[in-house]
């Protein structure tokens, strides 16, 4: 079970380039289920999410780079292109901050995973969040994935809103 809240960054930690990063490139078989492939640094996967906001069942497996190029080949929509930084939390929890390259560049969302629906749900989060976005599903990567070019210019200005 995969739980996690998600959150627009208001202001970026001045120490980024002294953090853990992943670079990743994602590209979407489904979206419903959502079937991802994900190539982490240069480690592909196969991923399986049921539906959900906040709260879904998620199984990831390792392939082989011949699966992922043939996988790759059937994926449709955007692929989604991204810088993870792994930051410690105070509460002892791991922020995934991720932006976004390509055609959601400048876009920044944070990502915090939780053990259970409690702890999730009593989390406070730091100053530099800005607005919680868990239950808006146009910011799942999938909803990204499906996005035409108006709707990314649409969607590029809530995040000025918000």
């Amino acid at each position: 079970m995969e739980i996690e809240r998600k959150f627009l960054v208001a202001d970026l930690p001045e120490d980024l380039d002294r953090l853990p990063c992943d670079r990743i490139s994602q590209a979407y078989i489904c979206t419903d289920p959502v079937i991802r492939i994900r190539l982490k640094n240069d480690c592909r996967f196969l991923t399986v999410k049921s539906s959900g906001l906040m709260a879904r069942e998620e199984v990831e497996m390792p392939i082989s780079p011949e699966s992922y190029a043939h996988l790759l080949e059937k994926a449709e929509g955007n692929i989604i292109e991204k810088t993870r930084f792994r930051i410690p939390d105070r509460n002892g929890l791991t922020i995934e901050l991720d932006l976004f390259h390509g055609a959601f560049e400048g876009f920044v969302m944070a990502e915090v995973e939780f053990p259970d629906l409690a702890a999730a749900e009593s989390y406070i989060p730091p100053v530099w969040f800005g607005k919680e976005v868990t239950s808006d599903p146009r910011f799942q990567n999938a909803s990204l994935s499906r996005m035409d070019q108006d709707s990314i210019r649409v969607f590029m200005t809530l995040l000025t809103i918000s």
